[in-house]
């Protein structure tokens, strides 16, 4: 999931003195390749490392039914190897040199990085452009990465408690939209993929023309284009790559259901609204919202449901941004022998309150240090940094500077807008209800 559903963690700097006057602007360069490949950097002296990352516009939305789990399985796929990469080497020859490498997969992009040593960016480079040029793609790489997925799923989803739910929210909140299912996919569908559809899908979306190079840290502006050019510019342009647009019906009648989990003991009740994509204001408001919400012990479900009532081990709100829609979800863990329908209408009554009052003045002032403190994180490290600008061009039009308009967006959000959005999005016609509980036992 997104970096965004939680996340307000606070520094001591920002606890004493507030962000109020705090402005951290990220100058950058960006431009195109002839091959379409957006190239954005970052010259940051403050660490002696660099992050080259590369974002593709490629999720789990961009499959079909029967063939999902695409986007993720290539996620492990395009560590297999290379024409000049032997098989099972890409990770070794990035620790060898002092570095660390990873990737991740949501249901509207690809994201792979190596964080090395300054002068190790050549590397870097290398090793991404060698992904993006000639991966091999064979009969041994799809069936080893295969098993790698099936343990993965088995081991964060089937035999995780509460590891179903996210897959049952998503395919009840959206009929149309591949949001529908979640990136993991289903291990039919990769299993009766055959190599040709797997070679089909790389060569649609994996191009430079659907990519942001994103590079950050201690370089010389003049050398990295140089390099970047040199390593990628001779990768043929793709076809163009059409996201889909597919828009889904409102909902206005209260979904009510239940799903069996046989990892738990404990039964959990669950709240989710439909609501906009992360490119609104909305988005932002709503983030602010489940702060008011959840995050903290002095916060509003933790403060009146777990520890006044002493009704919940755990409560919570997070907001789940993805770029065509988002999902706003409520949940709670009962104490005891505490009712479910309890615990729902503790939920709602704070929802209701937050829908007829305005907050507090301290509530707001502490709502505006939570999340620009969280910005001030994310860009505390050079892959962070690097991500953030993938972010603002592929998400946000093109508007690889989205990053230093982040805390204007923020400061704009008013005790009003909070208000308003609970009103608009929050109702009880528009959501489903999973009562999400363990399995009977035979």
């Amino acid at each position: 999931m997104r970096k965004k559903v939680f996340g307000l963690s606070f520094a001591l700097f920002a606890t004493a003195f507030g962000l109020k006057g705090f402005s951290q602007k990220v100058d950058f360069k960006e431009y195109d390749l002839k091959n379409g490949l957006h190239v954005v950097l970052h010259d940051n002296k403050t660490a002696p490392d660099v992050a080259v990352s590369v974002m593709y516009h490629v999720g789990s939305k961009n499959e079909v039914k029967g063939r999902t789990g695409f986007a993720h399985f290539f996620e492990h796929l395009l560590f297999e190897g290379s024409d000049n990469i032997k098989r099972g080497e890409f990770m070794k020859i990035v620790a060898a040199n002092g570095g660390q490498n990873n990737a991740n997969t949501t249901q509207d992009r690809t994201f792979y990085y190596e964080v090395l040593p300054a002068n190790q960016l050549k590397l870097g480079l290398w090793l991404e452009s060698e992904r993006m040029m000639h991966p091999v793609i064979n009969d041994i790489g799809v069936n080893t990465q295969r098993e790698v997925v099936k343990e993965e799923k088995r081991m964060r989803v089937d035999n995780q408690p509460y590891g179903q739910f996210m897959a049952v929210v998503f395919s009840k909140m959206f009929t149309n939209h591949p949001y529908h299912w979640v990136p993991i996919g289903s291990m039919e569908d990769i299993n009766n993929a055959k190599l040709s559809e797997f070679k089909d899908f790389f060569k649609k979306f994996y191009v430079p023309n659907n990519a942001v190079l994103s590079i950050s840290g201690d370089i010389n502006i003049p050398e990295t284009e140089a390099w970047v050019k040199s390593y990628f510019e001779s990768i043929p342009k793709g076809a163009e790559v059409v996201q889909p647009a597919i828009e889904e019906a409102p909902i206005t009648k209260e979904m009510i259901d239940t799903a069996y989990d046989p990892n738990i003991q404990i039964p959990a009740i669950f709240t989710a609204y439909r609501v906009p994509g992360e490119n609104t204001k909305d988005a932002v408001t709503l983030s602010l919202l489940t702060s008011l919400l959840s995050k903290g012990e002095s916060s509003r479900f933790n403060k009146y449901i777990k520890d006044q009532k002493a009704e919940a081990l755990e409560v919570t709100a997070f907001n789940y941004t993805l770029e065509d829609y988002g999902l706003y979800i409520n949940l709670a863990l009962p104490s005891g022998n505490v009712p479910l329908d309890t615990l729902l209408n503790d939920m709602d009554a704070q929802v209701k309150d937050v829908q007829t009052n305005l907050i507090t003045d301290a509530e707001f002032k502490k709502l505006q240090v939570q999340a620009e403190t969280d910005f001030v994180n994310s860009n505390n490290r050079n892959i962070g940094i690097a991500e953030n600008l993938a972010d603002g061009y592929t998400f946000y039009k093109k508007n690889t500077g989205h990053v230093n308009d982040i805390l204007t967006e923020i400061r704009s959000v008013t005790k009003e807008d909070i208000r308003n959005a609970a009103r608009k999005y929050l109702n009880q016609n528009q959501r489903l209800v999973l009562y999400y509980l363990p399995k009977a036992s035979k």
